[in-house]
């Protein structure tokens, strides 16, 4: 069994390097490991684009088009290599709220039965998917405060807030006698957040004198330039683009936005429209958002079922689908076949949000439909108007971290083979001498001699079912 020694610190992604979603991240120090994330990926092939073979003139064979080809709705990192020396895990770390970071642990968490180690709304996001399981009341969750530091076996973890877009989003400084890491997780410098502080640059130039051996980060935005937009001008795009719409306005984005969400009824309340929610998961977190104080007392949200017995231009819908799945409030829109809301020529749908690869064909055929009903579909990549705003770090931003952290190596995660090269030459031109672009099952050697092994950990992806 491969385990780190006492001279040893290791990082071992089995989910989300290579790829975008569904990340799980061993850190492994002393006989010990600690996971750090442990989230899922929807409507996914068991094999991954960079796994599957380069087919010239020959063609597939009909065993392979079986195996890339088939999708499944729930995909997660297959957990063997860690389920195998559950003894040897420390714990469970998770990062924040979003599925591909923390949607897994309904699934797998019973092949590790760990402490989970997390923040008061990310805490309560899980609680309630395990209400809908069998673990309910079963898994012993820690709840961590901002600057907070747990000893979790071998490894020292201190919580450093961060932005995203989502309510409480950290990046974790993991020390250990061997060396310490920056891992970021999702993040962004947002200095106008809707919900949590500003981005405290002082956080983080702190790091700089601190040694830290790697900064394991955040890629999904290294090939793109400059800075991300804040969630602050997010709302002024939203409401420029829906203050002259005459008709129903449908906004989709991603149910885990709280701060999007906040602004969407700032935006309806100044158009004197009625907001409601369309989707179990839009309405599960604007639930815990009443819950934690996160939600103001002042922004009212409209019961679905009345929104369609109002006119037109008093209507602000929030939908959920905005990557074209399949029996979301979006697709039963454009089918019309949802009972609280139809949609008609002048109407108009916003995809507050961005494609994620591999969701070109659906978000296509979904607004094709949409179109053909006379609805006007306003994309955000084509908007002059900005109308979405990532939750993750463009160049500049990356390079600001780098300057401040000053790690001796860069380990690019969480994000495809082009983003993981970009984020490595942002790194290198920062003065990084190491920087290693991996995938999934490579082992990457920190300490004590820093190397990167390729494929040493078997890996792969599980179709899981959805209680």
């Amino acid at each position: 069994m491969l385990q780190p020694t006492v001279d040893d610190l290791w990082f071992v992604p089995l989910g989300g390097t290579g790829e975008i979603g569904m990340n799980l991240n061993l850190y492994g120090h002393n006989g010990q490991w600690l996971m750090v994330d442990c989230g899922v990926s929807f409507d996914e092939p068991l094999i991954p684009a960079y796994k599957r073979p380069a087919y010239k003139t020959e063609g597939p064979r009909e065993s392979d088009l079986t195996s890339t080809g088939t999708t499944h709705r729930v995909v997660a990192p297959d957990p063997s290599f860690i389920a195998k020396q559950k003894d040897a895990l420390a714990g469970i770390v998770i990062t924040h709220a979003h599925e591909d970071h923390v949607g897994a642990i309904p699934y797998l968490w019973e092949r590790f039965q760990k402490p989970i180690y997390t923040t008061s709304f990310t805490a309560e996001v899980l609680r309630r998917k395990l209400a809908r399981s069998k673990l309910a009341n079963r898994i012993p969750i820690i709840e961590v405060d901002a600057g907070e530091t747990h000893q979790i076996g071998q490894f020292s973890v201190n919580w450093l807030a961060i932005t995203h877009s989502l309510p409480e989003p950290f990046a974790l400084k993991i020390d250990t006698p061997a060396g310490s890491v920056l891992h970021t997780a999702d993040w962004k410098i947002d200095a106008n957040p809707i919900t949590g502080l500003p981005f405290d640059v002082s956080l983080y130039k702190r790091l700089g004198s601190q040694n830290i051996l790697a900064l394991v980060g955040d890629s999904t935005n290294a090939p793109k330039p400059g800075f991300s937009i804040s969630e602050r001008n997010c709302y002024d795009g939203l409401l420029s683009t829906i203050a002259p719409l005459k008709g129903r306005v449908v906004v989709s984005c991603f149910g885990s936005n709280i701060a999007r969400l906040i602004s969407l009824a700032k935006v309806a309340q100044k158009t004197k429209r009625y907001m409601a929610l369309y989707g179990r998961s839009l309405m599960n977190m604007y639930s815990i958002a009443k819950q934690q104080g996160i939600w103001p007392d002042d922004l009212p949200i409209t019961d679905p079922q009345h929104l369609g017995y109002l006119p037109p231009h008093e209507v602000l819908a929030v939908a959920t689908g905005s990557q074209g799945e399949k029996n979301t409030a979006l697709a039963r829109f454009a089918k019309d076949n949802h009972p609280h809301l139809s949609l008609d020529k002048g109407d108009t749908v916003l995809f507050s949000s961005i494609v994620i690869p591999g969701n070109e064909e659906s978000v296509g055929r979904l607004s094709k439909s949409l179109t053909a009903k006379g609805v006007t579909v306003i994309h955000s990549e084509d908007s002059t108007l900005p109308i979405h705003a990532s939750g993750h770090p463009c160049e500049e931003e990356l390079k600001l971290m780098y300057h401040w952290v000053k790690p001796t190596i860069a380990i690019p995660v969480h994000g495809e083979h082009l983003h993981l090269k970009a984020h490595a030459a942002i790194a290198k031109a920062c003065g990084v001498k190491k920087h290693y672009v991996g995938q999934n099952g490579d082992l990457y050697r920190l300490a004590p001699q820093p190397s990167i092994r390729r494929q040493v950990v078997p890996v792969g992806r599980i179709p899981v079912q959805q209680e």
